[in-house]
C-alpha cells in the first residue's frame, strides 16, 4: 500500500502547468493562448456597422425623433430659397423668378422698419439677459439654501406651474391685474386715485415684458440649476466652514464654481436665441402699444411676410437671423474655450 503511494505521489508531481490547467477546470490545454487571442481582438475598435448592431435598440428608439427633427427642422430650411427670389405662393416651389440679393436690400440699405424691429430687439435682449437670466440661478440658490424637503418641494412645485400655462393665459392674467379694468386700477378708482395705464405705454413695454417671462419662467429654469447643484461634493462645504468660511464665502468659493460649466452653457445657447424674443409673447400685445414700440425681428417677419405678402424680404431677414444666430453661438463657445470652460461641444 505504501508503495502504490509513492508511486501516485510520483506522477503527480512530474504533472505539467497545462494538465493542471485542464485538470482543474480551467480549460483544455491551449486555454491561455486562445483567451489571449480574444482580449485582443475585444480591444481592437469597433467597426461603424459593428456598433449600430451593438445599439440597435438604442437607435430604433431615437427613430421617431430623429425623422421628427428631420422632417420639422431640418427639411424647412430648402425654403430659404425664396429669400433669393421674388416668391410667389401659387407657383410651384423653386419656379419663382430669381432676384439675386435684392431682397436683403432692406438689411444693407437701412430700411427704417427694419432697423426699429432690430434696435427693439437687441434692446429686449439685453435687458432679459441682465433680468431674466440670473433670475434662476439665485432662486435655485434660495430653494437650495431651504433646509426642509417638504417645504422645498411645495415651493418647487408651486413655481413651477406658470411655465404650464400658454402665453395666451398668461396675457389675460396680466390684463386682469394690469389692465384699465384690472383689479389694480380698480382699487385705485375706488379710492379716489388716477388709474395707470400699464399695458399700453409704449415706455413700460420692455419692463412689462421682462416681469412676465420672470414670472412663467424662472420656476421652471431653476430645474437645471438645482440638479447641478446637488453634484456638489458636500465634503466642500464642510472643509470652508472648518476654515472658518462664512456662508456668503462657501457660497461665492464652492457653490457659483461648481455650477459655473452649466451657467457658461446656458448663456451661449441663450446667446444663439438672442435675436429670438418672444413671438407670440409680443404679437399678442402689439395692438395695445403699436408697432414702433412693439415691433421686433419676428413679429416683422411675420407682418411682411404672412400679412403684407413680401415673402422673399421676410425669408431674407430670417436667414440673416439665423446666421448671426450661428456666428453668436461659435463665437462665444470658442471664448468660452479660451478660458478652460466645455461650452456647447468640444474639439
Amino acid at each position: 500500500m505504501a508503495r502504490t503511494d509513492a508511486i501516485n505521489s510520483l506522477q503527480t508531481d512530474r504533472t505539467t502547468p497545462s494538465d493542471s490547467a485542464g485538470a482543474t477546470g480551467s480549460g483544455p490545454p491551449g486555454a491561455a493562448a486562445e483567451s489571449g487571442a480574444g482580449l485582443r481582438s475585444a480591444s481592437k475598435p469597433l467597426s461603424w456597422w459593428g456598433r449600430a448592431r451593438r445599439d440597435k435598440v438604442l437607435l430604433l428608439m431615437a427613430l421617431p425623433g430623429l425623422v421628427l427633427l428631420l422632417v420639422f427642422h431640418y427639411l424647412p430650411l430648402l425654403g430659404n430659397l425664396i429669400a433669393f427670389q421674388e416668391y410667389l405662393p401659387f407657383v410651384p416651389f423653386g419656379r419663382s423668378a430669381w432676384v439675386g440679393l435684392d431682397n436683403f436690400a432692406v438689411i444693407f440699405n437701412g430700411d427704417p422698419e427694419f432697423l426699429n424691429a432690430l434696435k427693439n430687439t437687441l434692446l429686449i435682449t439685453l435687458v432679459q439677459v441682465i433680468f431674466v437670466f440670473p433670475a434662476p440661478i439665485a432662486l435655485a440658490l434660495l430653494l437650495n439654501s431651504l433646509l426642509s424637503e417638504r417645504i422645498k418641494r411645495v415651493v418647487q412645485s408651486v413655481l413651477y406651474l406658470p411655465h404650464f400655462l400658454s402665453w395666451v393665459i398668461v396675457i389675460a392674467i396680466f390684463q386682469q391685474l394690469l389692465g384699465g379694468s384690472g383689479l389694480i386700477n380698480n382699487f385705485l378708482r375706488s379710492h379716489g386715485m388716477g388709474t395707470i395705464d400699464f399695458l399700453g405705454n409704449p415706455d413700460g413695454f420692455i419692463a412689462l415684458l421682462t416681469s412676465q417671462v420672470i414670472w412663467k419662467d424662472t420656476g421652471w429654469g431653476t430645474i437645471l440649476f438645482l440638479a447641478a447643484l446637488t453634484q456638489i461634493d458636500p465634503g466642500l462645504y464642510e472643509a470652508a466652514r472648518v476654515d472658518g468660511a462664512s456662508r456668503w464665502r462657501q457660497l461665492w468659493h464652492v457653490t457659483v464654481p461648481g455650477i459655473r460649466g452649466l451657467i457658461i452653457l446656458l448663456l451661449i445657447l441663450r446667446l444663439g436665441d438672442s435675436l429670438t424674443v418672444g413671438f407670440e409673447q409680443i404679437i399678442l400685445q402689439q395692438n395695445l402699444v403699436g408697432r414702433p414700440a412693439s415691433e421686433v425681428l419676428d413679429t416683422y417677419v411675420y407682418n411682411n411676410g404672412v400679412l403684407a405678402g413680401q415673402w422673399g424680404v421676410s425669408a431674407a431677414v430670417g436667414l440673416v437671423k439665423g446666421l448671426v444666430a450661428v456666428v453668436l453661438v461659435l463665437g462665444a463657445n470658442k471664448i468660452a474655450h479660451i478660458f478652460g470652460e466645455a461650452g456647447v461641444y468640444q474639439k
